[in-house]
């Protein structure tokens, strides 16, 4: 069912960067097909400028408090930032600059070349950073530089992705080539065609207890001594390259449930869902469970599904073969519209994601309806893990559940064994590529 991308393929000859692999230097005209330039190479049309400033700040400013700090801001910027012979350049000092356009599922390049002694980064959606540093500079090496740039280095001590798995960066002199990949929160960062970071969840540097922000521009911060940029260019993903992409990631061990043909291996109420294009599908007005054949205890659920406009399903945890998944099941999982009008007053345990009336998930990660989002659900125990798009959006341990909604106990909240399916609730949602993987 699933076409082909270049941007995810390992080989730069497959992703459109052949021409990098054979030679050591980068051309001012290298931007790939497919790309679009967000620098022209004359002037800082298209940028805007800010410090160091949350983004949370930001937007609670008013409109005028807002343009009044950004009239400020790119005013003292302009002190600091030039264009020379088609390379963006900073002496060091002043405010970042920052795209005009926010994003969200992309990939970057972005070529730069540095100085002895200066530190600088890309921060990603408006959130710290893809570092760079002088690799030589043993003052900093108790931070991190000598094992080079590249790595996410405002994430928490030992997550995955703080620090790059290789030292690639090149002497000082010549330009240095990243290829970012963000999908959601998930990063991935070549340096120089080397892969230094992989697929990890970049943190939100500015809200720690939340996930990244679903979209934000890209920042070009700079400290210490000058910095030059060239070739920046964008590729933005459709939700189907984006679904691919995370789909295609330590996918090792993973068994598919459903054929895209057939409902075979599937139990509890068949004649209640439908095979269309692919998809399984609720039938309008029916509901009711739809579940594996086999039982699981813990697990890694990989799901696609497509909500229609106020569309509200299920995944079944641990269920037994019947009964209301919410209750009988360890927990129900919330597939939902949870941004329509008539989910308006729900309690924040009922929107999509969340464990149902046990634990809330965050909200705002969804995609428009109509588009197919990703889903990956991992049960460990009592914990539970939902990640929707690239994005962790509850992350609990359900045994430290202690508030239910309506005080209506859970039964089946301590099963340790069972089904894992859909709840429909009388509306056509879909899913497509539903695979599982075991845990121990």
């Amino acid at each position: 069912m699933k076409k082909s991308l270049l941007l995810f393929s390992a080989m730069a000859a497959a992703i459109g960067f052949g021409n990098l692999v054979a030679t050591c230097t980068v051309s001012a005209e290298d931007i790939p097909s497919g790309f679009t330039s967000i620098f022209d190479g004359k002037t800082l049309d298209g940028w805007d400028a800010r410090p160091h400033f949350s983004p949370i700040e930001f937007k609670a400013l008013s409109d005028d408090a807002r343009a009044e700090k950004m009239s400020q801001w790119m005013a003292e910027a302009k002190q600091h930032w030039s264009v020379e012979n088609g390379e963006l350049v900073n002496d060091g000092s002043g405010p970042y600059l920052v795209s005009a356009k926010d994003y969200t599922d992309y990939e970057l390049v972005i070529d730069y070349k540095t100085v002895p002694k200066a530190d600088s980064g890309i921060y990603l959606k408006g959130s710290p950073q893809v570092q760079i540093w002088d690799f030589t500079d043993t003052t900093k090496f108790k931070l991190g530089a000598d094992k080079g740039s590249g790595g996410l280095w405002n994430n928490s001590a030992g997550a995955a992705g703080k620090d790059p798995a290789v030292l690639a960066d090149k002497p000082f002199g010549q330009w240095n080539r990243f290829r970012i990949i963000q999908i959601g929160a998930r990063t991935t960062v070549y340096l120089n065609d080397q892969l230094v970071v992989d697929n990890a969840i970049m943190e939100n540097y500015w809200d720690r207890e939340s996930p990244l922000f679903r979209s934000g521009p890209i920042e070009l911060q700079t400290h210490g001594g000058e910095i030059r940029w060239r070739n920046i260019a964008v590729k933005e993903l459709s939700a189907e390259e984006a679904n691919e992409y995370l789909s295609s990631r330590g996918n090792d061990g993973f068994t598919s449930l459903f054929d895209g043909k057939s409902l075979d291996g599937w139990q509890g109420s068949p004649e209640n869902y439908e095979v269309v294009d692919g998809a399984i599908r609720c039938q309008q007005g029916k509901g009711g469970l739809l579940l594996t054949k086999d039982e699981y205890k813990n697990f890694v659920a990989r799901v696609e599904f497509r909500l229609p406009a106020g569309g509200n399903n299920g995944l079944a945890i641990r269920a037994p073969l019947g009964g209301d998944a919410a209750y009988s099941a360890m927990t129900e999982l919330q597939v939902l519209d949870s941004e329509h009008p008539k989910y308006a007053k729900l309690d924040s345990r009922q929107y999509h994601g969340s464990a149902y009336g046990m634990a809330a998930a965050t909200r705002g990660y969804l995609r428009d309806v109509g588009q197919w989002n990703y889903q990956e659900v991992t049960v460990d125990g009592m914990r539970i893990k939902v990640e929707l798009n690239g994005n962790v959006i509850l992350d609990t341990d359900l045994a430290e559940a202690k508030d239910f909604l309506a005080d209506k106990k859970h039964p089946g909240l301590k099963r340790e064994t069972g089904h894992f399916g859909f709840a429909g609730h009388n509306d056509p949602v879909e899913f497509r590529n539903v695979s599982i993987k075991q845990l121990p």
